[in-house]
């Protein structure tokens, strides 16, 4: 049996090869993969976060861990899959038309994977049809939106009118983030949720898919 307080150091650390090898051996030992998520993978990258939060760690320590983390999922998601286990929620996520910025994106994206979401990543310069398209053929839940340039914010509310528009408004939670972005701006434009940074995120989504 593996030593499974290795996982969580290994994903603190961001050691991706170790976490691989840990997550294969426990799953071969027959651990079931939702404990290994819930019990060590979640509350590494909980304590990735706190570090963060705290500047003791920064950016690239945060992706070096999301990396382990995924690398990791990569090995337990077609488990949860095949027993039909269901993610916390399911986030499409995409920086919006006109904008070709994604390093925060892809980092807001791993670690919403690491928190137990199916991740849809639709990508830059994302049109509203696309995010529709997504809420009505994958059952999206939450939607998250990024934009670097003040010129491309408008996107984000020109999407939140198409989805009344095309009816789809009341299924989903729209958040959003940037570095131009603040509360006001979310709150100006009918988003369900903002956030400063990465680790803000994925709090965020948790709380707005919590039951009521």
């Amino acid at each position: 049996m593996p030593d499974l307080k290795k996982l969580y150091d290994s994903v603190v650390s961001g050691d991706a090869k170790a976490t691989q090898a840990i997550t294969k051996e426990a799953l071969d030992a027959g651990v079931d993969p939702l404990t290994l998520v819930n019990e060590h993978m979640v509350p590494a990258m909980d304590e990735v976060g706190r570090r963060f939060e705290a500047n003791e760690y920064f950016v690239p320590e945060l992706l070096i861990s999301a990396r382990a983390m995924k690398a990791s999922l990569e090995l337990i998601r077609p488990l949860l899959i095949a027993r039909g286990d269901k993610p916390v929620g399911r986030v499409a996520i995409g920086t919006v038309k006109g904008d070709l910025h994604d390093i925060g994106k892809n980092l807001v994206a791993s670690l919403l994977e690491g928190g137990g979401f199916e991740v849809i990543d639709l990508g830059v310069n994302v049109p509203p049809e696309r995010f529709i398209e997504t809420v009505n053929e994958k059952q999206a839940n939450i939607i998250a939106m990024s934009a670097l340039l003040t010129t491309t914010m408008p996107s984000m509310k020109t999407t939140i009118d198409a989805l009344k528009q095309a009816g789809v408004r009341d299924k989903v939670k729209v958040l959003i983030g940037g570095a131009p972005i603040t509360q006001k701006y979310a709150e100006e434009i009918g988003a369900d949720g903002y956030s400063e940074n990465a680790v803000g995120a994925v709090a965020l989504a948790k709380k707005v898919v919590a039951p009521a």
